[in-house]
């Protein structure tokens, strides 16, 4: 059986049809390579799939921006076109998919690059009986 893609995966964990799941992950990850420093986006961009590489790559290991939570969120909900509560879905789903694509150590790097509520995304909802 193949691998699912990158997008399949989104699409799964955040309950929604695979063509939200593309939108929510470029969203995302244009989000966070703004979030994070250039040098530590360039890294997680190493990681993943030739056609993703480009959201996270930027040309200069510039210093990130600095905003919190509703800033992200308002970000990934305008890009990907989605309401405020998908978007937050989605963007937990994007997070928690790279953590297991980009490896343990690079991923927690990149995430102590963000505020607490941000990388709160990144942490499964536990499920329930």
């Amino acid at each position: 059986m193949a691998e699912l893609s990158f997008f399949d995966k989104v699409a799964d964990r955040a309950g929604v049809p695979e063509v939200t799941a593309r939108a929510l992950t470029e969203a995302t990850l244009r989000t966070l390579a703004e979030r994070i420093s250039g040098a530590e986006a360039g890294a997680l961009a190493g990681h993943v799939a030739h056609e993703l590489r480009p959201l996270l790559a930027r040309t200069a290991p510039e210093e990130p921006e600095v905003f919190g939570y509703d800033e992200f969120l308002r970000r990934v909900t305008e890009r990907a076109q989605v309401s405020p509560l998908i978007a937050e879905r989605g963007a937990g789903a994007v997070l928690q998919t790279l953590h297991r694509v980009v490896g343990h150590r690079e991923f927690l790097e990149a995430l102590a690059q963000l505020p607490t509520e941000i990388q709160a995304l990144a942490e499964p909802v536990p499920h329930t009986p």
